[in-house]
């Protein structure tokens, strides 16, 4: 699990795969934290893709970096604790001006049964599960 943290990381943006009805939605990402041994994304609670990821939590997470791509197939789980919170924010200071611990719209979403497989033209796949 932390391979792929660490990929995500690097990556600095992912592309986040969620489903509206039968029409899927992607977009860029940025936000990737480790906490309490689990990979965290976050969003506002006002925005389409939390609203989404209520309604039906698979998602698909993609990028690329140094010539490889990850793809993770996951559920992700809302943790409303502010401890969640406040460390993807301290991670991440440039998005306290518009996110707040506990301020009724910032959401984390930690990885639950996620599949993740790194690949590229020159090495067999990677699989790694948690």
């Amino acid at each position: 699990m932390k391979e792929v943290y660490e990929f995500l990381k690097n990556a600095q943006t992912y592309y986040l795969a969620t489903v509206e009805g039968d029409q899927p939605r992607v977009r860029p990402f940025g936000t990737v934290d480790l906490f309490e041994d689990k990979i965290y994304i976050q969003t506002g609670l006002v925005k389409e893709v939390a609203k989404q990821m209520n309604a039906n939590p698979k998602v698909e997470i993609s990028a690329m970096y140094e010539g490889r791509w990850i793809r993770v197939a996951a559920e992700v789980v809302p943790d409303e604790r502010i401890e969640a919170q406040t460390h993807m924010l301290e991670a991440y200071p440039n998005l306290q001006a518009m996110y707040k611990p506990g301020d009724g719209n910032t959401v984390v979403y930690y990885l639950k049964d996620a599949t993740a497989t790194i690949c590229s033209f020159t090495e067999p796949p990677k699989t790694i599960t948690f």
